[in-house]
């Protein structure tokens, strides 16, 4: 079967393998090396292999709830989503929630994902309390911070490059409603919007939209969303009966793929400027349902056929915080000089981060996508080389077309993984197209 991840890029001929139970998988891994794939959500090549991959998503029993701490013990192939569905009207929320609810619970142990308040809480791995892992032996064994501990520490961000996750704990929040209690901030340029997340540092959520290609006095300007679970005294007395019902989300679909020319210079501009406009419109505090607020792209089915029939990259760098006042103005002069911009792109501030191979650390984070031409190809190996001459690095779990030599540049503790797989001897096991790719 011809995969790719969400970025429909790159596309490429998979041995697709759908295991029922855990022998189907021990039978895979005989006959050569494999990838867990859940969900399809990573925007690259990460969940991809040519031999075995193996679509985790039959894996979707929820299997045991604590509801004096909030653990919650799933099969890896749950879906975030359900998760949400289930328990938010319980009054629980993830800990930790990426972008989209369309992933696995397996998934976002293995790219360790991060959130809106990484800053406060740091990434999903933190929540985890023990998994599952089966290893190239065939056997099964329980990780944790005090069982098998290097093995769970190296499996939270490995990229599904340490085993197959099977079954995972984790902690679920209290929370006493299903809305986001916002505060909209405009700021019209970098410095403004790196001002407003500094000076925000005590709201749990934050993340900036940020126009790319603005510059001059304009380089920057971004709409800053920032956000708390809105308590029962923070809703008017007809929400406070049902606290957790929130208006049905009209969902939209994309029914096919965007011609080319749609997304060029001046589209993105002009969407650019009405976004900032609409910003500098909206009230300063309100309320939003949950859904709007952590995933509004959910919202609108297929998006990722914007881009086109050729597909899309998404490049997403990681600054440390004393370069990324620089870091990021160079970024932005780069992308604007381009003309190659993001309806997307988003600015998030990041706090310090303690696991053996996560993206996060302690700065600003920049992601933006970008359609897949050339012109784009040779903008994102510059932004590569702008990013890593600040001392930055990637998230693994959007790369699509990053360089062995850039990835070595950028990441001093891949020489360390490489040695945790050769000695426990998962290199010719656990394989992936981007493992294969960045020499890992």
């Amino acid at each position: 079967m011809r995969l790719s991840g969400w970025g429909r890029y790159p596309v490429t001929d998979c041995k697709l393998l759908r295991p029922r139970n855990e022998r189907d998988i021990v039978v895979a891994l005989e006959k050569g090396p494999v990838i867990a794939r859940g969900m399809g959500r990573s925007y690259g090549d990460s969940a991809l292999n040519p031999d075995g991959t193996l679509d985790m998503t039959s894996f979707s029993r929820m299997l045991a709830f604590d509801p004096e701490n909030g653990q919650l013990t799933v099969e890896a192939g749950v879906v975030l989503g359900d998760v949400v569905e289930v328990f938010m009207p319980r009054g629980w929320f993830p800990p930790v929630t990426p972008g989209t609810k369309y992933v696995t619970i397996g998934g976002m142990i293995a790219a360790d994902v991060h959130g809106k308040n990484h800053h406060k809480q740091g990434s999903f791995g933190n929540f985890v309390d023990w998994l599952d892992l089966l290893g190239p032996d065939g056997e099964v064994r329980r990780c944790s911070r005090r069982e098998n501990s290097e093995l769970f520490a190296w499996t939270i961000g490995g990229m599904g490059l340490t085993g197959v996750i099977l079954r995972a704990a984790f902690r679920l929040q209290r929370i006493e409603s299903g809305w986001i209690r916002q505060r909209t901030v405009v700021a019209p340029r970098l410095t403004d919007a790196m001002a407003a997340f500094d000076a925000a540092d005590d709201w749990t959520y934050s993340v900036a939209w940020i126009d790319c290609l603005a510059s001059g006095e304009r380089m920057g300007r971004s709409v800053l969303m920032l956000g708390e679970h809105a308590g029962l005294p923070d809703l008017d007395p007809t929400r406070r009966r049902a606290p957790f019902e929130t208006p049905a989300r009209r969902r939209l679909q994309v029914p096919l793929d965007a011609p080319a020319w749609a997304l060029n210079t001046w589209t993105v501009r002009a969407f650019n400027a009405l976004y900032y406009a609409s910003g500098r419109r909206r009230q300063e505090f309100s309320l939003v349902d949950c859904d709007s607020y952590f995933y509004p792209l959910d919202a609108v089915l297929g998006w990722n056929r914007l881009y086109g029939r050729r597909g899309f990259a998404q490049f997403q760098c990681v600054l440390p915080l004393e370069a990324s006042k620089d870091g990021l103005s160079q970024l932005l002069k780069t992308i604007s000089a381009a003309g190659q911009g993001s309806f997307l792109a988003v600015l998030k501030r990041l706090g310090a981060q303690d696991g053996r191979f996560s993206f996060p650390m302690k700065g600003y984070t920049l992601a933006l996508d970008v359609p897949i031409n050339r012109t784009a190809l040779r903008l994102l190996s510059e932004l590569d080389r702008v990013a890593v001459d600040h001392g930055g690095r990637f998230y693994l779990a959007k790369d699509a077309r990053m360089t062995k030599e850039t990835f070595g540049r950028s990441e001093p503790r891949a020489a360390s993984f490489r040695a945790m797989r050769a000695e426990r001897s998962v290199e010719s096991r656990f394989r992936s197209v981007q493992s294969e790719r960045l020499g890992l």
